[in-house]
């Protein structure tokens, strides 16, 4: 895979991407490979991180690793095969996550537990995990969303869990600055992914998603995919601690 003249901001850089087989995770895979990057991607579905990583085509420099986040001997397998294959880490995207949309009384024990599982703890320990391999000067994006800045009556438990991730990164600035390393997290809005259409399912419902955004039409996983590399780029050197929505406006604007 060749790197395209002029976009080659992570070359000699190694990313490690969670929940990076479908959606915003591939598409970010996608992009930091074509700017230069070594990319590991991880997942729990080891058939849908075969079929990513033959979609992606990165050879040498791409690392698919099945794993779970929310179990930390996971990722304590995740990261010392990384070490093996790469060295180190110069970037972390904390994408891995689940949704689970209810009204309140429908909650069960279970939902809560896998979700929090998967949007927090596994956030957490994925960051503290690679935290060892990520050399000094680097960044961590975590994804968190924009239901966590405005109520969704379905999203309760989903938000919470993403304001949760969205505050870590704040604290997470602070606590990794004496080794430079910045720590930001980006907030999707409707985004075109698999969660999406699942939780989404009508076109009705989907309209009336749509109709919510400013700029009147569902995002694509790619234009989360550049707020990410962005953040995680040099050109983001002095961007620490930040949310960066990426909804069309749907959080903080009222459609005309």
């Amino acid at each position: 895979m060749q790197t395209a003249p002029g976009a080659a901001r992570f070359t000699g850089k190694v990313a490690l991407i969670t929940g990076g087989a479908t959606g915003m995770g591939l598409a970010t895979a996608r992009l930091l490979l074509r700017e230069g990057a070594k990319v590991v991607i991880t997942g729990r579905s080891e058939d849908r991180l075969k079929r990513a990583a033959e979609d992606l085509g990165g050879g040498e420099r791409l690392l698919a690793v099945a794993a779970d986040v929310s179990r930390p001997a996971d990722l304590a397998r995740l990261t010392a095969e990384i070490r093996r294959r790469f060295d180190h880490l110069d970037t972390v995207f904390a994408n891995a996550g689940v949704g689970v949309f209810k009204r309140l009384e429908e909650f069960t024990e279970e939902d809560f537990d896998s979700v929090v599982a998967a949007n927090f703890k596994g956030v957490f320990f994925t960051v503290q995990h690679a935290l060892p391999l990520l050399r000094d000067g680097g960044s961590v994006v975590i994804n968190a969303s924009w239901t966590h800045h405005k109520g969704l009556a379905v999203g309760s438990l989903y938000a919470a869990t993403k304001a949760a991730a969205a505050n870590l990164a704040k604290t997470l600035a602070s606590d990794l600055a004496p080794r430079s390393i910045r720590v930001n997290s980006v907030s999707p809005g409707y985004i075109a992914t698999d969660m999406f259409r699942e939780a989404v399912s009508s076109a009705e419902a989907r309209e009336a998603s749509r109709q919510q955004v400013v700029l009147k039409r569902i995002g694509t996983p790619e234009e989360v995919a550049s707020a990410v590399a962005f953040l995680a780029s040099d050109a983001a050197s002095y961007v620490n601690g930040v949310d960066l929505l990426v909804d069309g406006g749907v959080a903080n604007s009222i459609p005309a």
